[in-house]
């Protein structure tokens, strides 16, 4: 523990001489700059957009669509083969065609019938080769138009989609993505008198430790005075080597105290300057006067400070968005109305024909698509069950106010306690001081003994420490009820 000790005073004494000067509002300030996090600032912008997001869904939406693809095979709308009534036609795949009559057709009985006439047979099968071959040329001239080059084809398509009546769906995402974005500024703001109360918290306790370590140091200081006076007493043989021995452990227990106070407040600056962001052997110095300071007094509107508190807030927003979570899940059982206008484009067009070259036109499209929700059980259980959910997030609210009322009162009521706890430890500090100096006066006039003298230097330490801590408990029960106020 010696050696522990004495390290502990070289890194003390290796801390540089210039501290840097600090009152509560430039920690404040600080620790808030340090804890200023990306990722904070981040899931804002975030919220942020998610709400302009859900705005922007109510709105048209435009999209352009297309689509190519190759293929090795061409497409025939006409077999090669094809009964016409009077005879079937016949396309070869050497791109020849030809057309055989049927002998029940009119031209087939005439061929039969002229047989029998030998030089009107050849005259009616010469018309019948010339009229079925136009027939086949005809069929061919059909065929090869209709035969279309699918190798490559392409559509492409514009179109804008309009919704007119989704169930209140977009409505409600619109609400819960505001709501989340309040939340998330709320639990900013949470963070923000987290943050403070914790500083003041340090801070209060660098002040506090600091005053007692001056008063350590003081009470250190009179002991050592009084082992020299009882020293100087002894060898003019007026007390006794015991008298002198009580004041010697004295003395050492308070030097003892001494180091430990110092040790403290080395401890809490690092702690103070961990939680402002700055490097923990960073010397840095506070402003004492401020623990004098007044306190606050306008205590009074307590139920409206408590509806101004962000976790009461934040349950709030919890509430709202299941109750819009609830027409969110209701909206599923609405009617949909979206309308939509589509400009298409292929290169297999219609407009003057079945072609596949580039020359076609396109054509739009238009219509309104109705959807009507007849039996959707399992949106009917997740309504009730959203229901049940509102509800509980509204049962915590309540609970949230009370459990935040209370919090509140009592506060108001501890620092109440903490004014009066220091007005009386202030009292008893200037009678322990009143009681020091009258009984270092007798001391003086050989009228009390060193014993008794040192008790009144004990319990004037113990009355100045005892002030030191109801200010310090004063100032930081002051924090959490300003915090609880809203007046951070």
């Amino acid at each position: 523990m010696r050696n522990k000790f004495y390290t502990l005073i070289l890194l003390i004494a290796a801390v540089p001489c210039g501290a840097r000067s600090l009152n509560l509002e430039q920690c404040r300030e600080m620790a808030l700059k340090a804890t200023q996090s990306q990722a904070s600032q981040e899931l804002k912008a975030a919220a942020e957009d998610n709400r302009k997001a859900a705005l922007a869904a109510m709105f048209p939406r435009v999209s352009a669509n297309s689509a190519y693809s190759w293929t090795n095979a061409k497409m025939t709308l006409l077999p090669s083969e094809m009964d016409l009534g009077a005879g079937t036609a016949i396309i070869s795949q050497d791109g020849s065609s030809q057309f055989f009559w049927d002998e029940g057709s009119a031209m087939g009985q005439l061929i039969q019938t002229s047989k029998d006439v030998p030089l009107v047979s050849d005259q009616v099968q010469a018309l019948a080769d010339a009229s079925g071959q136009m027939i086949a040329d005809g069929y061919q001239n059909l065929y090869d138009h209709l035969n279309l080059n699918t190798k490559h084809l392409f559509v492409a398509q514009v179109g804008v989609t309009q919704p007119i009546y989704v169930g209140g769906r977009l409505a409600a995402l619109y609400d819960l993505s505001k709501l989340a974005e309040q939340t998330v500024s709320l639990e900013t703001d949470k963070k923000h008198d987290d943050i403070i109360v914790s500083v003041d918290e340090a801070y209060w306790r660098v002040v506090s430790v600091s005053r007692k370590q001056q008063l350590a140091e003081q009470y250190y200081n009179l002991l050592c005075q009084l082992e020299n006076d009882v020293k100087a007493a002894l060898d003019e043989g007026l007390v006794t080597q015991a008298d002198l021995l009580k004041v010697t452990t004295k003395r050492g227990e308070a030097e003892v105290k001494k180091l430990q106070a110092e040790n403290g407040l080395v401890l809490s600056k690092m702690a103070l300057a961990q939680v402002c962001g700055l490097p923990l052997n960073e010397p840095i110095e506070v402003d004492e006067n401020e623990l004098s300071e007044s306190l606050l007094q306008d205590t009074a509107d307590i139920q409206a400070s408590v509806e101004q508190r962000t976790e009461l807030q934040m349950l709030q927003k919890a509430a709202e968005m299941a109750k819009v979570n609830t027409r969110l899940i209701s909206a599923g059982l609405q009617p949909n109305i979206v309308a939509s206008a589509n400009y298409i484009y292929s290169n297999i067009s219609a407009d003057n024909g079945l072609n596949s070259d580039w020359k076609g036109k396109g054509f739009f499209t238009a219509g309104v698509v109705v959807n009507i929700p007849i039996v959707h059980a399992d949106d009917i259980y997740r309504l009730k069950a959203a229901k049940h959910t509102a509800r509980a997030a509204q049962l915590k609210e309540e609970e949230m106010r009370e459990l935040l009322t209370l919090q509140t009162t009592q506060a108001t009521q501890k620092l109440t306690e903490a004014q009066q706890k220091i007005v009386l430890a202030r009292l008893n500090q200037n009678n322990a001081a009143e009681v020091l100096r009258m009984a270092q006066e007798s001391y003086d006039a050989g009228m009390i003994t060193a014993s008794e003298l040192m008790q009144a230097q004990t319990a004037w330490l113990a009355a100045a420490t005892d002030l030191v801590d109801a200010e310090a408990e004063a100032k930081t029960t002051e924090t959490q009820v300003r915090k609880y106020l809203g007046k951070l």
